[in-house]
């Protein structure tokens, strides 16, 4: 049975490798631990393996954990699932970075709570009803007024593509949110999960988001 040092040294080498492919600097991609419905140990055995940047889903969950990890020093909690506008005021408190930013109005609540954050906005490239995220069409509306917060630092785009055993059908969409990166002059991009991580690499990511190839399958309740 593998240990998290060996998932976690497999994890950087085909990085490293997808990297490679394109001619990146590995060192360029935040590696990004998925410990949504983990318990705390998790966190802390990943933390003394070196990784500092952590991923959660859910606002109520990581406020549980929070007081058991607030020691943690140079940790970085980002929140990567779908925010509601009444959960802003806490999830300001909670995280340092927000991935799911989608509409004006989260934005402009997260604004309010006064704390510096960074965001990236969620973009929904795909057809399917249960993705959320902002269109590419209210993408400049969308962009100017988080730039208009001054609490708020926008960082990039994030998207989820839809679920598939083949990465290589992730990659048209990974493509897509890279061209409008680029049209809108931002330079980060939260792309690619456990599946699918090396093509979202190879088209551009600054940030993969791991959790299964980390952890394993997640604990059920």
């Amino acid at each position: 049975m593998q240990t998290l040092p060996d998932r976690l040294a497999a994890v950087r080498e085909r990085i490293a490798r997808a990297a490679e492919r394109v001619r990146r600097d590995p060192a360029q991609i935040l590696l990004l631990a998925v410990t949504k419905v983990f318990p705390v140990s998790f966190i802390r055995e990943a933390y003394d393996l070196g990784l500092r940047d952590f991923g959660e889903n859910y606002v109520q969950e990581f406020e549980t954990k929070a007081p058991q990890v607030s020691g943690l020093q140079g940790a970085r909690f980002h929140l990567i699932g779908h925010l509601q506008s009444n959960k802003s005021s806490k999830a300001a408190e909670l995280f340092a970075v927000i991935h799911t930013v989608d509409s004006i109005r989260l934005a402009r609540r997260l604004n309010e709570a006064g704390r510096s954050l960074d965001l990236m906005l969620e973009v929904k490239l795909s057809p399917e009803q249960a993705k959320s995220g902002a269109t590419p069409e209210e993408l400049p509306e969308l962009i100017a007024a988080v730039r208009a917060c001054h609490n708020l630092r926008l960082l990039g785009l994030m998207t989820m593509p839809p679920w598939s055993d083949d990465p290589e059908l992730s990659r048209p969409y990974f493509r897509d949110l890279r061209e409008l990166a680029e049209r809108h002059a931002l330079p980060q991009l939260s792309m690619g999960m456990s599946g699918d991580f090396e093509v979202a690499i190879e088209e551009g990511s600054t940030c993969v988001r791991v959790g299964t190839a980390l952890f394993g399958k997640r604990i059920k309740a």
